[in-house]
């Protein structure tokens, strides 16, 4: 297989991968501390009653946020041919970009936006990097 298409295929089935992790722990969450009288598909709903809601309802989000994170960037640095931490560190970018959209789309409170922006992607993407070159061994 070409080295490009495999690295494109790095980023996307980490991406997906990570996604899933990440809508996986979400769902947990909602089960683990379900929002009285929320749907938690009703997007507007959840924007109105986030900056009310406490630390516990958070824990998952951030969970599925990093962990999405760190296993998106060990798949992709697991499959990628070269380069394997820039398409880990991709991975990340991709999932800072829609951490970036969530938190306007789903204003919390600042703590919680400052924490997940600051430590669940790059940092999570960068150690998935430094897991997938160590089980490489490159």
């Amino acid at each position: 297989m070409s080295p490009i298409i495999r690295n494109i295929l790095a980023v996307v089935l980490g991406w997906v991968g990570g996604s899933a992790v990440n809508m996986g722990l979400i769902n947990l969450g909602y089960q683990r501390y379900p929002i009285p009288g929320i749907d938690p598909s009703d997007m507007a709903a959840l924007a109105e009653v986030m900056p009310t809601l406490g630390p516990e309802h958070f824990i998952f989000p951030f969970l599925g946020h990093a962990l999405g994170t760190f296993v998106g960037a060990i798949i992709a640095g697991l499959i990628a041919a070269t380069h394997k931490m820039k398409f880990s560190l991709a991975v990340g970018v991709l999932f800072l970009i829609g951490g970036l959209v969530v938190n306007y789309m789903l204003p919390g409170p600042i703590w919680f936006s400052i924490l997940d922006l600051l430590v669940a992607y790059l940092p999570m993407a960068w150690l998935g990097g430094i897991i997938a070159l160590k089980m490489t061994g490159k």
